[in-house]
């Protein structure tokens, strides 16, 4: 029973991602370090495109989170470090884009095309609602229809 668990657990932690963090590139002190980590978490390896630099092991990656932590322990604060790197890099190596007039369609989109999505349903299921459905009855249709429905002849 514990063989099983402990290859269940082993399996399991040989799945877990592996961090790309280099012991060598760490900071001494743990605070520094700590900050380093949290910026470098928010930003994209520009190769990966969707995995920040902490979790990629590509060499851009790598040059980023030496120049972060180059930058922390020259005394930037978080935001100047950030402001550095977007400066070089663009506005696209933020995992989280900043609320600016140029993001202004990529965070209002979604809103946008629920409303959209929303007011054209509403649109259509009243157009729907007020077409006639079938055809027109035929004379003797309509003569039938009056002959079941007289309560006169039903006595």
């Amino acid at each position: 029973m514990i063989k099983r668990f402990l290859l269940v657990l082993t399996l399991i932690l040989a799945a877990a991602p592996a961090f790309a963090v280099n012991p060598d590139e760490m900071l001494a002190d743990p605070a520094l370090e700590a900050r380093a980590r949290t910026l470098s978490a928010e930003l994209r390896c520009m190769v990966c495109q969707n995995q920040s630099i902490d979790d990629s092991n590509a060499d851009l990656a790598r040059d980023l989170r030496l120049l972060v932590r180059e930058r922390i322990t020259d005394g930037d604060s978080d935001d100047e470090v950030l402001n550095y790197i977007v400066s070089r890099y663009g506005e696209f190596v933020l995992l989280k884009p900043r609320f600016s007039l140029r993001t202004l369609l990529l965070w209002g989109a979604p809103v946008l095309l629920i409303l959209a999505g929303g007011a054209s349903l509403i649109v259509f299921a009243r157009r729907r609602a007020g077409k006639p459905t079938g055809s027109k009855l035929t004379a003797e249709e309509q003569a039938r229809l009056e002959e079941l429905l007289d309560p006169t002849q039903r006595l």
